[in-house]
C-alpha cells in the first residue's frame, strides 16, 4: 500500500482516485473548496463533476493542502494547465524529501511555451516527476471500463514506479521514455478535437473528421519532432490513441465545445455553458506561439487560432484549409526518423 495525494477532485482527478483506491492505496482528494469536500464526504459522491458514481469509502477528501500532501509518496496534480502556478507553490513546504510528482493534465503553457513538466521544475525545483497520458475518459474509467494509459519520465525507474501504482485489471500502463512527446501529444490533440467538434458542427461528416484528425496528427509530430520527440510516440497512445478518443467521443469537453463553436456560439458562451475549463482553448494559442518561433508548419493550429481568438468565420478557416497550394502527404514527417540514435526509432519501443 502506497500513501497518494490527488490534488484536483474534478472528473480526472475523481476517476484516477479510484483507480487508486481499488488497488489498495490510501488516497487523500484534495480540492480548494471546502464545502465540496464536505460533501464528497458525506455522501460518497462527487456530485460536481460524477454525479452518479459511488466512490470508494477509502477515499479521503479534503480542502486542506497539507493534509493531502504531508505524508504522501506520490502526488498526483490533475489541475488545469492555467491553475499550476497558483496550486503548485501551496504544495511545496509539505512534499516528502523523496516524493514523486505525477501530473495527469494537458497543456502548454502560452507565452512561456512551457509543458508541465518543465512548469513544475520551475515552481517546485528539481524533484522526481512523471506524467500520466492517453485515451482515457473519466466516465469509463469510474465504470472500471478497459482503459490502458502511458507513464513517461526521465526516469525509468520513476515511470515504472508509477505504471505499478496505477496499473490493475481495468487500468493497464505502459511506459514510454520520451516525456517530452507523450507530454506534446497529449497537448495538442485537444486542439484537433476542437477543430473535429467545428466540423460537426458544421454539419461535415466522416470524411472531413478523417482528414482532419490525420493532417492534425502530422501537426503533432513536425512540432513534437522539433522539441526533440521520438517521432513514433504519436502513433501511440498518447499520440493517435488519445487523438481518436478526444475527436471522436462526446465525453470529450474539448470536441463538445468545437461542436457549439461550429454551430455558432462565440468562446465565451460556450466555457460560460459548460462551466468546466476547455482546455484545447489555451493551448490553441500556445501552440500557434510556439509554431511560428519554430517555424514549424501548422495550418489547422493556425486557422484555429484566427477563429477563437481573431474572431474567423468558421467556414472561412475551412476554405482557407482546403485552398492551400498542394503538397506532398509525407512532406516534413520523415525528417524526424533521422534524428533518433543510429537513425533507428524502434530502439527504444517494445511491442
Amino acid at each position: 500500500m502506497k500513501k497518494a495525494a490527488v490534488i484536483g477532485a474534478g472528473s480526472w482527478g475523481t476517476a484516477l482516485s479510484m483507480v487508486l483506491a481499488d488497488n489498495g492505496h490510501e488516497v487523500k482528494l484534495w480540492t480548494r473548496s471546502q464545502e465540496h469536500a464536505e460533501s464528497i464526504q458525506q455522501t460518497g459522491k462527487n456530485l460536481r463533476y460524477l454525479s452518479g458514481v459511488e466512490l470508494p469509502s477509502s477515499i479521503q477528501a479534503t480542502s486542506s493542502i497539507q493534509e493531502a500532501v504531508s505524508g504522501s509518496e506520490f502526488v498526483i496534480v490533475v489541475v488545469p494547465t492555467k491553475a499550476m502556478r497558483e496550486v503548485l507553490p501551496m504544495l511545496k513546504d509539505f512534499l516528502e524529501k523523496d516524493a514523486v510528482i505525477v501530473h495527469a493534465s494537458k497543456g502548454i503553457e502560452p507565452e512561456t511555451h512551457l509543458r508541465i513538466s518543465e512548469i513544475i521544475a520551475e515552481e517546485v525545483g528539481d524533484r522526481p516527476v512523471a506524467c500520466i497520458s492517453g485515451p482515457s475518459h473519466a466516465e469509463e474509467v469510474c465504470k472500471r471500463q478497459p482503459t490502458t494509459i502511458t507513464s513517461s519520465s526521465i526516469h525509468t525507474e520513476i515511470a515504472e514506479q508509477v505504471q505499478d501504482l496505477f496499473m490493475n485489471q481495468s487500468f493497464r500502463v505502459y511506459t514510454n521514455p520520451d516525456l517530452i512527446g507523450v507530454e506534446i501529444g497529449g497537448s495538442l490533440k485537444n486542439i484537433i478535437a476542437i477543430g473535429s467538434g467545428m466540423t460537426s458542427g458544421l454539419g461535415f461528416g466522416d470524411n472531413a473528421r478523417a482528414a482532419l484528425m490525420t493532417r492534425g496528427l502530422a501537426e503533432i509530430s513536425r512540432l513534437g519532432v522539433k522539441l526533440g520527440a521520438n517521432p513514433l510516440t504519436f502513433s501511440g497512445l498518447s499520440g493517435l490513441g488519445d487523438l481518436i478518443v478526444t475527436c471522436t467521443s462526446f465525453h470529450s469537453r474539448n470536441w463538445r465545445a468545437g461542436n457549439m463553436i461550429g454551430k455558432g456560439m462565440s468562446v465565451s458562451q460556450v466555457e460560460a455553458e459548460m462551466g468546466m475549463v476547455v482546455e484545447g482553448v489555451r493551448t490553441t494559442k500556445a501552440a500557434f506561439q510556439l509554431s511560428k518561433k519554430l517555424g514549424v508548419d501548422m495550418p489547422i493550429t493556425k486557422e484555429l487560432f484566427e477563429v477563437l481568438f481573431e474572431d474567423k468565420d468558421v467556414e472561412k478557416a475551412v476554405n482557407a484549409l482546403m485552398g492551400r497550394v498542394k503538397k506532398k502527404e509525407v512532406e516534413g514527417l520523415m525528417s524526424g526518423f533521422d534524428k533518433m540514435n543510429n537513425n533507428d526509432p524502434l530502439d527504444h519501443f517494445e511491442p
